[in-house]
């Protein structure tokens, strides 16, 4: 599966979603002053064999669509988030990351697959090195990924 994200002016980015067999599927990305959301996502899941967003979309499900979600993808959309709120806030100790992501899975009333301070590490370089690929790209350029 192909990610292309593409960098817009104004308060959105886009996603276009190409895999085989398929028509692309594009989806808005509102700008957040970091890098967009799913690829957060994909930093997340292409480290972690856990299940989240874009496994579903490679599986075959709609880019577009409202995940009911089970106990994996509700932790990795909470694993996400916990990564985001660093990307906005700056880096804190692994241990304080996975705590934040444990109190996060234990609030929604789900289970929290294991990560490891290694994972973190993993997670946190592919981050910046996305961020510092997605902070070259200009206005109307597309990065595109693998998945």
């Amino acid at each position: 599966m192909q990610l292309a994200f593409t960098k817009h002016a104004g308060k959105y980015d886009a996603l276009v979603v190409t895999r085989p067999g398929r028509a692309p599927a594009r989806i808005d990305c509102p700008k957040q002053g970091i890098i967009p959301h799913d690829m957060v996502h994909y930093a997340v899941e292409s480290i972690l064999a856990h299940r989240g967003f874009l496994s579903h979309v490679a599986d075959g499900a709609a880019p577009a669509f409202a995940m009911t979600a089970g106990a994996s993808e509700e932790a990795v959309e909470r694993l996400v988030e916990t990564f985001q709120a660093e990307l906005w806030g700056g880096a804190v100790p692994a241990a304080d990351l996975l705590a934040t992501y444990a109190h996060a899975c234990d609030a929604r009333g789900h289970p929290t697959p294991p990560v490891s301070p290694e994972d973190v590490a993993a997670i946190r370089t592919r981050l910046a090195d996305l961020t510092a690929q997605w902070g070259d790209v200009p206005v109307g350029g597309t990065l595109t990924l693998d998945f």
